[in-house]
């Protein structure tokens, strides 16, 4: 016959030694845990080919070290290793008794949730999703009433098919936010390369997360000193960012994954905990009006990056237009005029023309940090959890995609969220078509140009609200074509709504505007001087050059560089979109990164001005396009290929270079059909 050793956890008043006694009867042994006054209670049952040994730890709400009974409770699942944990739950109550289940989890054990107290639950008005609860925490879950013997036979046959499972790593898990994932991972990776024995015998990540929550019993085991003094700077560095200790923010993550778990599997809760959270989210994440507020928050995030972002972008322009002006007239004639040229209009014109916009980004990242750190942006993924659901992907895609709106290569890393291939797969391909900080500069560039402080703020809303609507189409077609199958669930989590800390939102907007600035410096620097060369060589034959104007002589030299005929060459292809040829060659060259777009524009008309004209780059679009044409070039520019840097992590991501060189020209596709036409519609209609 074989054996199994269950372990019953469980809060105190959940009912546990009902059910304890429920499987055990009167086979029962009461003694005391080695070394401590903590009563140890074993019974016995043969149920079918098994005999099944029950140990009823003491009752905890945590697995935290606070006291004896956390400790022996702890101990005995780590050392004793059990077959099955019975964690016994009073669903009466359930956000707070779930607790001790997200820890249990976080262990890796083999877990059966027995869902005690049902009857008054029910009587409460609580109507639970069992089977959804259950593929979402990876565990079976049964409905008992302990002190009438309710749900027994299913719980044994619960126990036993656990047993018979085994340990199996978890899918899913508690995720404690970028900033805490971050350091866990790295200390995560000192705990294999250091304490290899520790880390098999515990698990390296419940290891680590036990160091940064300075578990006194976990460190004392810890020898390593490097060990111990990077989890210390790694604690150190989370309570400077959010001013609270890094135990007091993990078990808020840990409410928050069982808030969105019940959110998703329960109609009705009678849970008041974090009650000023549950009353903002029956307001935002209300079915009806979730989504508006939403989109409300996005709608005054663009007119205030446009509002207040045009004063400090003012300035970075007339700076460096008067940086410009000044090499432009200290500059001795008939000296070296390539290399004022490269200065003038190569490196400050492409270089600066990236940089005015820094203000704006820096603005747009600002309320985005905000909206992260006040636990507002969670919510937003639940609101699009419903929609995602019904399109074939889970609500937790829609955060990759949230990351995207500041860049698609750590969106794509992101992925990383979602264990199904089939979803993952989806939710990359479709991440370019959310609006990046590179694409944000152009769109900055552009709408300003041809539309009025009024309209400037709901120009942008409706380009990322495009981008939004075409993922969506895309992700349904891709689920019904090339990814078809079944979405697994996953638990959204609702943190508890947090005061952002101003270090926090600086630290967080700094990062990504830095990333900004460093790309503008580096890259964007190397292909504006590309571009400059490009753009001025090969020159053309002096013979050809006769008795033509200085005007005349520029145009030539254009026609007769690198950038000039590739530009000359694709613009029969580009032109029923409405672009020409120097748009052509500046969405090639965006390419390498999207905001070479801004680079190359004004490097042409730079380089076709030739110093002769003192009108911004602004004003020279609005010369030479109409508004219609500039919409299409945002729009193009939302929806077509992805950057190279992009293309190399969803080969990475993907394994493949097929799906990357789908996504590629797939999007390129797309673009260039949408474009045409809205832009033949639109000239149709405004009669252009």
């Amino acid at each position: 016959m074989k054996k199994i050793t269950v372990a019953i956890a469980g809060n105190p008043n959940s009912g546990k030694t009902s059910i304890f006694n429920m499987v055990t009867g009167t086979r029962q042994q009461v003694g005391n845990y080695p070394g401590v006054t903590v009563e140890k209670k074993e019974g016995l049952y043969t149920y079918k080919d098994y005999k099944i040994r029950f140990v009823d730890l003491p009752g905890t709400y945590s697995l935290s070290p606070y006291s004896t009974e956390e400790l022996v409770a702890r101990r005995f699942i780590i050392e004793n290793r059990p077959d099955v944990v019975v964690d016994v739950v009073d669903c009466s109550n359930i956000e707070r008794n779930l607790y001790l289940a997200t820890q249990l989890m976080e262990m890796n054990v083999p877990m059966v949730l027995a869902f005690n107290m049902s009857d008054i639950a029910k009587r409460n008005g609580l109507q639970f999703d069992i089977a959804s609860l259950a593929e979402l925490l990876e565990v079976e879950i049964v409905p008992t009433v302990g002190n009438r013997a309710e749900g027994k036979n299913k719980l044994l046959d619960a126990i036993v098919k656990t047993a018979q499972k085994g340990r199996v790593t978890r899918e899913h898990r508690v995720h404690f936010g970028p900033e805490i994932e971050t350091e866990l991972a790295s200390i995560e990776e000192l705990v294999t390369g250091l304490e290899p024995g520790l880390g098999q015998k515990y698990g390296s990540r419940w290891l680590a997360l036990k160091l940064l929550e300075q578990d006194s019993e976990i460190i004392d085991k810890v020898h390593s000193k490097e060990l111990k003094e990077a989890a210390l700077k790694s604690v150190k560095h989370i309570r400077g960012v959010f001013k609270d200790e890094p135990e007091m923010l993990i078990a808020d993550r840990r409410y928050g994954y069982i808030s969105g778990a019940c959110q998703e599997t329960i109609k009705t809760t009678v849970e008041a905990r974090h009650s000023k959270s549950d009353m903002i989210d029956a307001i935002v994440t209300n079915p009806f009006l979730g989504l508006p507020i939403f989109l409300l928050l996005m709608y005054i995030v663009f007119q205030l990056t446009f509002t207040i972002g045009g004063y400090p972008m003012g300035w970075l322009a007339g700076l460096f237009a008067w940086s410009a002006n000044a090499i432009t007239s200290l500059w001795p004639a008939d000296t070296a005029q390539w290399l004022r040229s490269l200065l003038v209009d190569g490196i400050i014109g492409g270089v600066g023309g990236v940089m005015v916009f820094l203000p704006n980004i820096l603005l747009l990242f600002l309320a985005i940090a905000v909206l992260e750190d006040t636990g507002y942006m969670a919510r937003a993924a639940f609101i699009m959890d419903r929609i995602m659901h019904k399109i074939g992907l889970h609500g937790k895609s829609f955060i990759p995609m949230l990351i995207g709106f500041g860049c698609t290569v750590p969106a794509i890393m992101a992925t990383r969220i979602l264990e199904n291939k089939r979803n993952r797969f989806t939710t990359i391909l479709v991440l370019p078509l959310m609006s990046c900080g590179a694409k944000l500069t152009i769109y900055t560039l552009i709408i300003p140009v041809f539309f009025s402080p009024t309209w400037r703020g709901p120009m942008l809303w409706l380009i990322y609200l495009i981008g939004i609507g075409l993922a969506v189409v895309c992700i349904r077609i891709l689920r019904v074509s090339l990814f078809k199958g079944e979405t697994t669930p996953f638990v959204m989590e609702l943190p508890p709504y947090r005061m952002p800390t101003l270090k926090a939102i600086s630290l967080h907007t700094w990062h990504r505007g830095w990333i900004y600035l460093k790309k503008a410096g580096t890259v964007i620097l190397l292909i504006s001087i590309l571009l400059w060369v490009g753009m001025n060589y090969p020159k053309p034959k002096a013979e050809s050059l006769k008795g033509l104007n200085s005007h005349q002589v520029r145009q030539k030299e254009i026609s007769n560089s690198v950038v000039g005929r590739i530009g000359k060459f694709i613009e029969p292809a580009i032109k029923p979109l409405g672009f020409d040829w120097r748009i052509g060659t500046a969405l090639i060259g965006a390419t390498a990164a999207k905001e070479v777009f801004v680079s190359q524009m004004a490097i042409v008309y730079a380089a076709q001005d030739s110093g002769e004209s003192h009108q911004s780059l602004s004003e020279k679009l609005r010369a030479n396009y109409s508004p219609l044409v500039g919409f299409c070039v945002c729009l193009f520019c939302l929806i077509y290929a992805p950057c190279v840097v992009t293309v190399v992590m969803a080969k990475s991501e993907m394994n493949s270079w097929f799906w990357a060189g789908f996504q590629f020209f797939g999007l390129t596709v797309l673009a260039y059909v949408i474009t045409l036409i809205v832009y033949q519609a639109g000239s149709l209609f405004a009669g252009y």
